[in-house]
């Protein structure tokens, strides 16, 4: 009845309410409505233009046109990777690695201290392994097995060890086992690196996942009396090529395997009994010192004001770390080179710091927190650099939402690079800027196109050829223009 009756009224009414519409169209210019949020263009606010007047905004497009069209950057990681080489902590080449960038930003005018750091110094030794039994074997023959040494391994017997390999996905699976039935064998944990999500864009994720069999697989081997454990390498590329990395000291000797060779020994496993013969003789020698590169380029207004651009400058001794992270301390290097070469002065306090110890635990964060956390209330910002030289996409961001909000003018400055995304985070996007970050300092970290870097991370093919130079340069165009926006910009960033 209801229903009926509102059906009569509106079909009286509604002929009047278009006539009456319609009239007034003619009468009245109609206002366009206005355009969704994404299609409308940039509005600068008074904050905008209080934070970031057109003067600093003309600074900032001159410093990513210089970064556009130099080649700074990749010299340095010329050097650094062709000249000085793989940079573990405790060697020789990290020390000297440190002395040549504190001298070149000695040449550039910075105030440069190396900050000492005690280091590990961990050295790696024979690696093989072959297959001596399994199913279906060639009487005579063994099949060879590509693997390599964790960090924080331990030694096998100088002419190895032979017992059988039992293979796991999970730590659920090796808890099930229990100790009868792994003790004094060699666990294999065979967690699959996500391709698909790597190649997504989600390449970090994918790493997340399957790095912790990596770093606690060889101890939760060594809890139940295990005599060895391997890992299949973390990595998105199947070049049968091993991936090194920090993995925590178990107390037995622990490698990773290539991914195919990986699959060989479960395949074979799933038949029957597989036995290999192992050597891995890495030695642990007595801790370093190593150092800190900080370099300062003072700021004109208030100098007591710290915007940091890092990078880290230690390696694992595979390759000759221009990915992870030479890289990262070069475009940190150029930031500053370019402001010196444009002649432009920070407000506030410009200081790049080539870390060291990143890989093998963190030391060099440490030394800089004990010594610098009293004055972190004066560090502005933390930039970080270590996801890679591809083409940067933004930048990952831990800091209140109202500091992202208030940087939102640099999209304009960045956009003809794509370097545009400001990516809130829970955690702290640098490894090296964690503690700074903790303590409330607005943290940053160069997003790069990850889809490749774990095709090369932590093996002996990150060298310089993986670099790109124009993307290289579009790294120091985005490091630089924030770093000198967080020190010029009239206000510090919210927190």
């Amino acid at each position: 009845m209801m229903k009926g009756l509102r059906r009569s009224l509106v079909s009286l009414v509604a002929p009047i309410l278009i006539s009456v519409s319609a009239a007034l169209a003619q009468k009245t210019p109609q206002a366009a409505p206005p355009p969704s949020s994404f299609m409308a263009p940039p509005q600068a606010s008074q904050a905008d233009e209080h934070n970031f007047p057109s003067l600093l905004l003309q600074q900032l497009s001159a410093i990513k046109a210089a970064a556009l069209n130099d080649d700074y950057a990749y010299r340095q990681l010329a050097h650094l990777t062709e000249k000085i080489g793989p940079r573990p902590t405790g060697s020789t080449q990290a020390r000297a690695a440190s002395e040549y960038v504190a001298e070149e930003l000695r040449k550039l005018g910075l105030d440069v201290r190396l900050q000492p750091v005690v280091v590990p110094h961990w050295v790696r030794g024979a690696e093989t392994a072959a297959l001596v039994e399994y199913p279906g074997m060639v009487p005579g023959t063994t099949q060879k097995i590509v693997l390599t040494a964790l960090g924080g391994s331990t030694s096998t017997p100088a002419d190895g060890l032979t017992t059988e390999v039992i293979t796991v996905n999970n730590f659920d699976e090796l808890t099930a086992l229990g100790r009868d039935k792994v003790a004094g064998k060699i666990v294999l944990f065979n967690e699959l690196f996500d391709k698909q999500k790597a190649a997504g864009g989600m390449a970090f994720a994918a790493y997340g996942e399957a790095v912790r069999y990596r770093g606690a697989g060889p101890k939760a081997a060594a809890d139940l009396g295990a005599a060895a454990a391997l890992v299949r390498s973390v990595g998105s590329a199947d070049y049968r090529l091993p991936h090194t990395g920090f993995s925590f000291p178990a107390g037995i000797p622990a490698g990773a395997v290539t991914a195919e060779d990986a699959d060989l020994i479960v395949h074979l496993a799933a038949e029957g009994k597989v036995r290999m013969h192992l050597t891995l003789t890495p030695q642990k020698l007595p801790d370093e010192t190593g150092f800190n590169v900080i370099a300062d380029l003072k700021g004109s207004e208030h100098p007591e004001q710290v915007v940091v651009v890092s990078g880290h400058l230690d390696s694992w001794d595979l390759g000759t770390g221009a990915i992870d992270d030479g890289a990262g301390v070069v475009i940190a290097m150029e930031t500053a080179e370019i402001l010196q070469r444009l002649h432009l002065r920070p407000a506030r306090t410009l200081r790049v710091i080539a870390w060291m110890d990143e890989e093998t635990g963190g030391t060099g964060s440490r030394a800089y927190s004990a010594e610098y956390a009293n004055n972190f209330p004066n560090h502005i910002a933390a930039i970080e650099s270590d996801s890679g030289a591809a083409h940067p996409l933004g930048f990952d961001v831990k800091a209140a939402s109202a500091a992202i909000e208030t940087l939102r003018p640099l999209q304009s400055v960045l956009l003809s690079v794509g370097a545009t995304v400001f990516q809130p985070t829970t955690y702290s996007p640098g490894a090296d800027i964690t503690l700074m970050s903790e303590a409330g300092v607005p943290a940053f970290g160069v997003m790069q196109d990850g889809r490749t870097y774990f095709n090369y991370h932590h093996t002996a093919a990150d060298t310089l050829d993986k670099v790109v130079p124009a993307e290289l340069r579009e790294n120091a165009a985005a490091m630089a223009v924030l770093g000198y926006a967080l020190t010029n910009m009239k206000d510090p960033l919210p927190r």
